[in-house]
């Protein structure tokens, strides 16, 4: 039975019924030969390829020929058609079922003309138990980002002919199945949640094995597997107590979709091959309201890249279609949250719609958005949990969090660029009071879109160190680039997206292994596991509060407690728990020692008196109302308080 959020059917998108999606795991009908040429009516796809009893209503997107001059009828219990809107070209027509009071069962759809008539089956399944997967990541997990081209090869069967690997954008043979067969390395590792780049079918080329040209929104693309092979890998995640996050794209799509050149309605983008503008890529204008509204409609109008298909929200049918995927993929593999790219591209006012269809089917499913830039003001505008005012309205997004952008650029200057530690606080944690939920941003120091770390001038495994060091124990949830853990090199795209040692036929060693290591490589994975499994075990690194102790050019102190606003518990403090985690973390990040005192009156530390060293700290000394440590150059000192 489905909870009773589950099966609420939402008025958005302006349509009556913007519902959810069917998972489905039959086969689909395939192209039929003649369907060009005949004269009676012919399907070769619908979107999606199946649906859920007892779920909201879906909208279905039928693809062939002759469609527009037809007569739909449906054979099954409980199910009509309410509404039939044809393309003027005849090769789509929208078709509208009410399922409402419909059993699990198996449609037969007929779309007849005078010339003759085709016939398609359409599954209703029933739709998985509410605990089955849909569990949502949160500042308790440790994010794992992987590109499955180029992580491991579990399936030689569906490597290119010939090989790509030479290519740095060709296909290089990862797939599903070669991430599901390395779970445990990532267990080891600390990790709790995977992200993956696009599944999506990216057919357009050879360089397009990154997922984000989409040409089948509704298809795993065959390089990476099959659908079945997606579903195993959820299930097997679970099975480890793992979650597993999609990477969706509601933006655009590829330039070789089928839409490009044939949309199912005029305005199914905004624009044209031909006629389209380009986005300026300044999130600041959105936030502006000064900003002109062709500045902005630049900004969530134009085909990113000049190339990518801009979908637009605002038809409904895009709006309806777009979020029915989103269901489709949670309930075909119980995922447990998504990440939305390109997320201020998109208007907010679909966001809303997308976050509130999402949140009553699935309630505890989270989302993080990709708005990349350095700007805490501009990062905060399109977090969920309050609306914030714009041209486009007073509009929450309904995102769970954001990715923590700002904190990312700020690392990568503090560690690399020889800006002060203190701009850490001064420049992004003292911004947090923008943010309805700051201890729920997502940190990073690396993604596929940038730098590797240890490329970046300056950058040495020291400074690495300090940054998974400081992704640990910071407010929010850590983020990991495959590969950093084990310190893997790489210039800008696609030089940052090499294969992981050890994930394909034929490499020299394996990385996945203890064995397998560098010195180098093991130092830094030991280094990474510890720390992340260390995390795992204090509260206060989870969803504790944050106050920021001490700060100056090169150290940076601060304390994670459940309570920062009171110090350890005395005859004096009766305010404080006694059952209170409490963690110092101190950084020292000069080429030379530092011998560091911190005051203790009127901090989290008040009344503390014993700071036990974690994970090869120095020692630590406290005596009248202060606390001393002697950091060697470029270490990290972590302290159990009490």
């Amino acid at each position: 039975m489905l909870a009773p959020a589950r099966v609420v059917a939402l008025a958005v998108c302006g349509l009556a019924l913007c519902g959810p999606v069917v998972a489905q795991t039959k086969s689909q009908p395939g192209p039929l030969p003649n369907c060009l040429t005949m004269q009676s009516p012919c399907i070769d796809k619908i979107d999606p390829p199946n649906w859920w009893a007892g779920m909201p209503s879906p909208m279905l997107l039928l693809h062939g020929s002759h469609l527009d001059k037809a007569q739909v009828t449906i054979k099954g219990s409980a199910v009509i058609v309410t509404r039939t809107q044809p393309s003027a070209n005849g090769h789509y027509l929208f078709l509208w079922l009410d399922t409402k009071s419909a059993a699990p069962q198996t449609l037969s759809i007929t779309v007849a003309n005078s010339a003759g008539s085709t016939t398609a089956r359409f599954h209703l399944d029933q739709p998985r138990p509410s605990s089955d997967g849909f569990h949502g990541f949160s500042s308790r997990d440790v994010m794992y980002l992987i590109m499955p081209d180029r992580f491991a090869d579990g399936d030689t069967s569906n490597d290119p002919r010939p090989s790509q690997r030479s290519l740095p954008r060709g296909w290089h043979g990862g797939d599903l199945r070669g991430i599901a067969q390395h779970l445990d390395y990532l267990q080891q590792l600390g990790v709790t949640t995977i992200w993956t780049t696009p599944v999506y079918s990216n057919a357009g080329g050879t360089e397009d094995y990154h997922g984000y040209s989409a040409t089948d929104m509704y298809a795993v693309d065959p390089h990476l597997g099959t659908l079945s092979d997606y579903v195993q890998l959820a299930q097997a995640a679970h099975a480890h107590g793992m979650k597993l996050v999609l990477d969706t794209v509601p933006n655009h799509v590829g330039a070789a979709n089928p839409w490009a050149k044939d949309p199912p309605t005029p305005d199914w983008f905004h624009g044209s091959v031909m006629h389209h503008t380009v986005p300026v890529g300044d999130f600041r204008l959105l936030t502006d309201p000064h900003a002109s509204l062709a500045r902005q409609k630049d900004l969530t109008q134009g085909w990113f890249a000049n190339a990518l298909p801009d979908l637009n929200q605002q038809n409904p049918l895009v709006c309806q279609y777009l979020i029915q995927n989103a269901v489709w993929w949670i309930e075909t593999a119980g995922l447990d949250g998504l990440r939305l790219d390109t997320f201020p591209y998109v208007s907010r006012a679909f966001w809303h719609d997308f976050h509130a269809k999402l949140h009553a089917l699935f309630p505890h499913l989270t989302t993080v958005g990709e708005v990349y830039g350095p700007d805490p003001t501009v990062n905060s505008f399109f977090a969920g949990g309050a609306a914030h005012q714009g041209r486009d309205g007073n509009i929450d997004t309904g995102l769970y969090t954001p990715f923590d952008y700002p904190m990312f650029f700020a690392l990568r200057k503090v560690l690399t660029q020889s800006q002060p530690m203190s701009s850490l606080e001064e420049d992004i944690l003292r911004e947090d009071y923008l943010y309805p939920h700051p201890g729920r941003l997502v940190t990073f120091i690396g993604n596929h879109d940038t730098m590797r770390f240890l490329n970046a001038p300056g950058a040495t495994i020291a400074d690495l160190k300090i940054g998974f060091a400081l992704l640990a124990t910071l407010r929010g949830m850590p983020q990991l680039y495959y590969g950093d853990e084990i310190a893997m090199r790489g210039g800008d795209d696609p030089d940052n997206r090499h294969d992981f040692p050890g994930g394909f036929p034929g490499d020299p060693a394996n990385a996945f292994t203890a064995t397998g290591r560098t010195p180098e490589q093991q130092d830094m994975f030991q280094r990474v596991s510890s720390i992340f499994h260390f995390r795992a075990q204090h509260p206060a690194l989870l969803t504790g509060q944050q106050q920021d102790i001490f700060m100056d050019k090169t150290v940076f102190a601060f304390v994670r407690s459940n309570d920062v606003q009171h110090g350890c518990p005395t005859p004096a403090n009766a305010a404080a728990s006694s059952a209170d985690d409490r963690i110092l973390v101190v950084v020292n990040h000069a080429a030379m020692p530092r011998t560091l005192t911190l005051q203790q009156p009127d901090t989290a530390l008040a009344g503390c008196t014993r700071f036990t060293p974690a994970l090869g700290s120095p020692e630590a000394n406290s005596i009248y109302g202060s606390v001393s440590m002697r950091l060697a150059p470029e270490q990290v000192g972590i302290y159990l308080v009490h």
